[in-house]
C-alpha cells in the first residue's frame, strides 16, 4: 500500500497510529449516546459508520486522503468495543461471564483469522483496495442486531434514570472516581502495547518483509497464530471465573516473556508458526479476560461509556507501537547486511510491554476490588 501510494512504510503507519489515536473519541461519543438511549440502536448505528468508511477507504487516491480517512474510521471503531461488551455482558448471569468475555474479545482474532485467509488467498488477485471492499461485510451485522438482539435489560431496569441525570452523569462520575479512571487508562495502554505490539508489524514487516515469506506462507501462518488467540482467549476467560481475573492477566504476561525468543527468533516455517501460536495464546488470554473486568469494576451508571473509553484512551497512548517499532528496527537494531531488524525490535517491545501490562495488573489490587461475581442488575 505505501508503495502504490507512493509513500515509506514509516509514513504510511502514522494511518495506523491516528486510526487507533482517535478511537477514544468514538468511545466517549457513542458510550455516552449509550448510557442515555440503550445499547442496541448505537451499536447499529456505529457499524454503519465504519462500515462505510472502510469503503471510502478502498478508493483513496493517494496516503492524505487514506490517512484522512483512516482517522475518521478510528471514531467509528472507537464505539463498537464498549457498546458491544456491556450489550453482551449484562445480558450475563455473573458465574459464566468469564467464558462468555473470552469469546467476545476474541470476536477479535476471529476477525484477524477471516481477515489473515483473505490475505492469503486473494490478496495476490483484488490488492489492498479490494482488501477494504471486503472490510465492509461486518455492515451485515446491522440486520442481525436488529431482528435477534434484545436491548440490554440492566440498562432499560435504570432507564428513566439515566435519562435524567444524563447531561451531567459523565462529568459527576469522572470527578468521584478519577483515580479508577485513571488507573484503568494505563493498565489498558500496557494490554494494547503487547497486542499491537506482537501484532501490527507481525505480517507485513516481519515475516513478509524480513523473512521474505510470500503472502500465502505469511498469512497462513498468521491463521496459526490467530487460532492460537482464539483458544487462548477463551481458555483464560474461562479459567479466569476459578482464579481471578488479574491473577490470570499476569500470569499470561509472564507466560508471554517465557515465549518472546521462540516467537521473534525462529528462523525455520514450524518454529515461527509454533511461536506465533503460543505468543498469541497467552496475548490473547490475558485479552479475553478484559471485557469482563472492564464490565465488573465499572461504575453502574456508565458501563456503555466507562469500559470503551478507557479502552480506547489506552489504544491512544498505545497508538504509536508499530511506528515506534518501525523506527526501531530502522535506527536502532539492524541486520548484519544492514537491513531493519524487525525480530529484535518486537522483541525488546513486548518484553517491555508485557512487563508494564503485569504490574499495572497488579497494581489494580490497590485501586478497586475485583468484582468477578457483581451482578449488573440493581
Amino acid at each position: 500500500m505505501a508503495a502504490d501510494l507512493h509513500a515509506s512504510f514509516i509514513a504510511a503507519s502514522v494511518a495506523v497510529t491516528l486510526t487507533l489515536a482517535l478511537r477514544p473519541v468514538g468511545a466517549l461519543l457513542f458510550g455516552w449516546i449509550a448510557d442515555r438511549y440503550g445499547r442496541r440502536i448505537p451499536l447499529m448505528i456505529d457499524l454503519a459508520c465504519f462500515s462505510v468508511l472502510e469503503l471510502a477507504t478502498a478508493f483513496s487516491p493517494n496516503l492524505t486522503v487514506f490517512i484522512v480517512l483512516r482517522a475518521l474510521y478510528g471514531i467509528a471503531m472507537g464505539g463498537e468495543w464498549g457498546l458491544g461488551a456491556a450489550l453482551a455482558m449484562e445480558a450475563l448471569p455473573a458465574q459464566r461471564r468469564g467464558l462468555f468475555s473470552g469469546m467476545l474479545q476474541e470476536g477479535y482474532a476471529c476477525g484477524y483469522l477471516l481477515a489473515s485467509l483473505v490475505f492469503a488467498t486473494l490478496f495476490t488477485h483484488i490488492g489492498w483496495r479490494g482488501m477494504f471492499v471486503i472490510g465492509t461485510l461486518p455492515a451485515l451485522l446491522i440486520f442481525f442486531i436488529r431482528r435477534n438482539v434484545p436491548e440490554s435489560p440492566a440498562w432499560l431496569h435504570g432507564q428513566a434514570e439515566r435519562i435524567a441525570q444524563a447531561p451531567h452523569l459523565l462529568l459527576r462520575v469522572f470527578k468521584a472516581r478519577w483515580p479508577l479512571f485513571v488507573y484503568c487508562i494505563f493498565f489498558l495502554a500496557g494490554m494494547n502495547f503487547m497486542s499491537h505490539g506482537t501484532q501490527d508489524p507481525y505480517v507485513s514487516a516481519f515475516l513478509d518483509g524480513q523473512h521474505r515469506l510470500s503472502p500465502g506462507l505469511a498469512g497462513t501462518i498468521n491463521i496459526i497464530a490467530n487460532v492460537g488467540a482464539i483458544a487462548g482467549g477463551i481458555f483464560f476467560g474461562a479459567f479466569s471465573q476459578r482464579i481471578g481475573r488479574r491473577r490470570t492477566i499476569i500470569a499470561c504476561c509472564v507466560l508471554a516473556l517465557a515465549i518472546i525468543p521462540l516467537w521473534a527468533f525462529s528462523n525455520t516455517i514450524a518454529l515461527l508458526a509454533i511461536g506465533g501460536f503460543l505468543m498469541q495464546f497467552m496475548i490473547q488470554g490475558a485479552w479475553g479476560v478484559i471485557p469482563a473486568h472492564l464490565n465488573e469494576i465499572s461504575p453502574p451508571e456508565l458501563r456503555g461509556t466507562f469500559p470503551g473509553f478507557t479502552y480506547q484512551f489506552g489504544n491512544l497512548l498505545a497508538s504509536g507501537t508499530l511506528t515506534i517499532e518501525a523506527v526501531l528496527a530502522s535506527h536502532t537494531f539492524r541486520t548484519p547486511a544492514g537491513q531493519p531488524d524487525f525480530a529484535v525490535a518486537m522483541a525488546v517491545f513486548a518484553a517491555v510491554a508485557c512487563v508494564f501490562a503485569g504490574l499495572m495488573a497488579l497494581l489494580g489490587y490497590f485501586v478497586v476490588p475485583e468484582q468477578r461475581e457483581r451482578t449488573f442488575m440493581p
